[in-house]
């Protein structure tokens, strides 16, 4: 069965934001004030959801948040489905700009994708994070 990406609600993202990012923490940690502005989507197989995205557009550039992908999961080409299908959306509505707050560990991944590195870094719960961004059109 092929995977399927589907909008979704804020409240269905929170479960595996919760799991694969805080789990250590209590459940409105992983929540963004702003949750309610953006559009959330999920990829699900088998009628499962297992990884989650959030994105925030404002002045002609998109942040995507909160990216997560249940860890038995991970490495099997579903975050990257995901990322794809969030770079050609910021494409399609003619955005200018895609960026994420990236765990300084995950920077690879997002290179792969064209992201580049910026010179902003900043700490969160004891993890660095570096701003990633890639220009579009």
């Amino acid at each position: 069965m092929k995977p399927e990406i589907q909008e979704i609600t804020v409240e269905d993202t929170l479960e595996i934001r919760h799991k694969v990012m805080w789990p250590q923490k209590a459940l409105d940690y992983v929540r963004v004030p702003n949750d309610n502005e953006g559009k959330h989507f999920g990829l699900f197989v088998k009628d499962e959801m297992i990884a989650v995205i959030s994105v925030f557009v404002q002045n002609n550039e998109a942040q995507f948040r909160k990216f997560a992908t249940l860890d038995e999961y991970q490495g099997q080409g579903f975050g990257t489905l995901l990322l794809k299908f969030i770079i050609e959306n910021a494409k399609r509505d003619n955005l200018n700009k895609l960026w994420c707050n990236a765990r300084l560990d995950k920077s690879k991944f997002y290179q792969k994708f064209g992201f580049t590195a910026t010179d902003k870094q900043f700490e969160k719960g004891g993890i660095t994070f570096v701003i990633m961004e890639k220009l579009l059109n």
